[in-house]
């Protein structure tokens, strides 16, 4: 069976310096002729993204601000996995920060790569079963979000007008999907 060419990084360098991301720059050698290429890689840490339910088994969505696409976003709580802090650890510190909501039922759904073109990292999509409202919002200087209970019937029909079009929180939906599909 054919496989397609692999690269191999002779050379790398962090080129900047993003406050939440790096970026480096690396020489790669092709395997095949020994050609060789800059690439540029986006170095994040790993993110999480949480699909809550409370006991009324409404989504707990937020909406917020997105700097990329300069529009308002309905999308799932979630961000990134801090230093020393693991994927369910970071997933239960982003829903209660986001949210003011907590569970002790929690189920990883899956994980994927955001885009590995050109990004290094991985995101865990979780799924919190029984979320009680536990806390205020506590958002960092750069945050602004306002928390949506939506009906999981709902969710489908969000997606397919594209109210909700962030391709992570479509994913995490995904997988969700695939385990309801396990259930039934």
């Amino acid at each position: 069976m054919h496989k397609p060419d692999s690269w191999k990084r002779v050379s790398s360098e962090q080129i900047a310096d993003c406050r939440v991301f790096h970026v480096r720059q690396d020489v790669c050698v092709r395997n095949s002729d020994c050609k060789s290429s800059d690439f540029f890689v986006i170095e994040n840490p790993d993110w999480v993204n949480i699909i809550a339910f409370n006991k009324a088994d409404d989504a707990i969505l937020i909406e917020q601000f997105r700097h990329g696409t300069e529009e308002i976003n309905l999308e799932l709580p979630g961000g990134m996995v801090d230093d020393g802090e693991g994927p369910e650890e970071a997933a239960k510190r982003e829903l209660l920060e986001e949210t003011g909501y907590s569970s002790d039922n929690w189920v990883l759904l899956g994980k994927s790569h955001p885009n590995p073109a050109i990004q290094n990292n991985t995101i865990f999509h979780y799924l919190a079963f029984d979320c009680e409202k536990t806390a205020e919002t506590a958002f960092d200087q750069h945050e602004s979000m306002v928390t949506k209970l939506v009906p999981l019937d709902e969710v489908a029909n969000l997606i397919r007008e594209g109210e909700i079009s962030h391709s992570l929180v479509v994913a995490a939906f995904y997988y969700l999907s695939l385990m309801c599909e396990d259930i039934v």
